[in-house]
């Protein structure tokens, strides 16, 4: 009987010995980042490039797009829970993250949108703005305010700027190189905008339509006009009295350019330019592609192509 009771003490000791250096070790091997989803990942990938001992991760898979009625899985709530910091993009884009702030405990979040001037949702670019103020930064409903902010190439900047602050606080032992990255990156992102807004300056036609809501800011921070939007969120098709109020405004304002998005199907786009002068074009909100650091760049710079053949 003595033997067999040292034998499960021994046995209890060594599992409970076991259990701490897992996590012990998971503490001390790396620390854990987790984005939201693709533009937040890339963001952080270059702020923490090179720096040793770090992960990033992505939370949604990278064909999901935006975060659009995204459901967490459990796998999701696991990946969070294991994070040391969860980023997000902020501004509403993720409706779950109340639920997951009151249900995980201790969770640092890192909120991009800290700051920037935020556009109602379902009003264009020149109607409705908001200053996104630290103490409301996670109070906006979704669909409260247009979540789209990383197409602005100067809101890109300032989340950036945002989540650098948020990672040094939370690992402020690598402050040095995160700094170092994230004023590269910036000096990249600052030259692009430069690129972006000559490329632009001289067009003449401004007049757009967009697939959705996704190049507001885009529009505003480059001077360009959106007229309509073909859908209000990816998914929600407009019915034939949408298309056809469409299609005569099209012909009315003598738009020539509809642009779509590589993500969703253009059969609505095609549609109203079978029945206006306007072409198809496609620009890349960028909710998805490479995991490449310089996604983003090599993105915008291809917008800027597009635009320049549609609207010159």
């Amino acid at each position: 009987m003595k033997k067999i009771l040292a034998l499960l003490l021994t046995t209890t000791i060594a599992v409970g010995f076991l259990s701490g250096c897992i996590r012990t070790n998971y503490q001390k091997d790396k620390v854990k980042f987790l984005a939201s989803f693709y533009p937040i990942y890339i963001m952080a990938l270059n702020i923490v490039d090179g720096v040793e001992g770090i992960e990033v991760d992505c939370m949604a898979e990278v064909q999901v797009g935006c975060l659009h009625d995204f459901k967490l899985s459990t796998d999701n709530m696991r990946d969070i829970e294991k994070s040391d910091g969860f980023i997000i993009n902020g501004a509403g884009m993720e409706g779950f993250i109340e639920d997951i702030a009151n249900r995980v405990d201790g969770l640092h979040i890192i909120d991009s949108s800290i700051g920037i001037n935020l556009l109602a949702d379902g009003h264009h670019h020149d109607e409705d703005e908001h200053d996104h103020e630290h103490e409301d930064e996670h109070n906006h409903d979704h669909g409260e305010y247009n979540a789209h902010l990383w197409v602005s190439v100067a809101n890109y900047i300032k989340q950036v700027e945002n989540i650098t602050e948020g990672i040094v606080k939370i690992d402020p032992a690598h402050e040095k190189e995160y700094r170092r990255n994230s004023k590269e990156y910036i000096a990249k992102l600052t030259k692009l905008q430069n690129e972006m807004e000559s490329g632009l300056s001289n067009i003449s036609d401004r007049n757009i339509i967009t697939f959705h809501e996704a190049f507001d800011y885009f529009a505003e921070e480059f001077n360009l006009n959106i007229v309509s939007v073909i859908e209000r969120e990816p998914g929600s098709e407009p019915n034939a009295k949408d298309l056809a109020s469409i299609i005569d405004l099209t012909n009315e304002t003598g738009v020539k350019a509809l642009f779509v998005e590589p993500q969703y199907p253009d059969t609505s786009a095609d549609i109203i330019a079978a029945e206006t002068d306007a072409k198809v074009y496609t620009l890349d909100p960028g909710v998805s592609g490479d995991m490449n650091k310089d996604a983003y760049i090599i993105m915008m710079q291809e917008n800027l192509k597009v635009l320049q053949k549609a609207l010159t």
